[in-house]
């Protein structure tokens, strides 16, 4: 199910209270970027870096969606220029089942996964037989599963990593049953469960903060948060465009960033790019930029 919001600001910036109204001021019907994105957090960050995009004149359409699999077929077609829901982990995923080719065009920010109360308030009430409610997509199924061995609930085999799954399960010393859902669906589980364990962003439809609610979630400074950092993906061939570039390089911004932190105390957090990454970045682009005419005339020479 997908929800159409134009995220349009021209007009009342453009409305200062006189008649003749200047052409330059409204953003170029060429200068329109279209983004497809899950309500929470995302679509909240791009109204607001819909601001600030305008005042560059360019126009943010945004339309939400709430499954994981529709925002990135829209992109794949071209129908949308790129989406903002997901991290690379599920992006690669997606590509290597669907036959798609999406790539990343920037790193947002990063949503901490939580383990979460339901029938019961803390591991140490865990008993035999006991139901925990996990996301059902690989990625996220296997980001879940990491958590709860994480917190010895369950033992992974040795090598399971982030495609484990429930047939990875080595030692289940409580004899949980986990209980894999819709992600979008393991929210409205939780009083039916003893506990559940969700994605951010549900999370946060649903209420919760995971530095405020959960009983345990990812640390801000772990391996998770680079991993699992949400991206702007779009179509391969796509990432240097002028309005992905633009779009990137607000939502990268401190104004965003410090939107980002007085909004989600904690549940949302931006994503900041370590100096190494950054160099490898640099590293990949300059492999791929094309030869000189003079080089590569001497290349075929050779």
């Amino acid at each position: 199910m997908k929800k159409t919001i134009s995220v349009v600001l021209s007009l009342a910036l453009a409305v200062t209270g006189v008649a003749g109204m200047s052409t330059s001021v409204f953003a170029d019907e060429d200068k329109v970027i279209t983004v497809a994105a899950s309500p929470t957090p995302h679509a909240e960050i791009l109204a607001k870096a819909a601001e600030i995009l305008a005042e560059q004149g360019w126009t943010l359409e945004v339309e939400e969606f709430d499954d994981y699999i529709l925002p990135n077929e829209v992109v794949e077609s071209g129908e949308i220029d790129c989406n903002y829901f997901q991290h690379i982990p599920y992006l690669e995923s997606f590509n290597e089942e669907k036959g798609t080719h999406l790539v990343n065009a920037g790193g947002i920010h990063y949503e901490p996964f939580g383990i979460y109360p339901g029938t019961k308030s803390s591991l140490d009430e865990l008993a035999d037989g006991d139901v925990i409610a996990v996301p059902n997509d690989t990625t996220n199924e296997a980001r879940a599963l990491l958590l709860l061995q994480e917190n010895g609930v369950i033992t992974l085999k040795e090598g399971a990593g982030l495609t484990a799954t429930v047939n990875d399960i080595e030692e289940n010393p409580y004899n949980v049953e986990i209980q894999e859902l819709e992600a979008a669906q393991v929210p409205r589980v939780v009083d039916e469960v003893a506990f559940a364990v969700m994605n951010g962003n549900y999370a946060l439809e649903a209420g919760y903060v995971a530095s405020r609610d959960s009983i345990a979630y990812e640390a801000s400074d772990s391996e998770a948060a680079k991993t699992y950092v949400n991206v702007i993906a779009v179509k391969e061939g796509h990432e240097n465009d002028e309005g992905i570039q633009a779009l990137v390089s607000v939502l990268k911004s401190d104004e965003i960033k410090d939107f980002i932190n007085e909004n989600w105390e904690g549940a949302v957090i931006p994503f900041e790019e370590s100096a190494e990454d950054a160099d490898a970045a640099e590293e990949t682009d300059a492999a791929e930029e094309p030869a000189e005419e003079g080089d590569a005339a001497e290349e075929a020479a050779e």
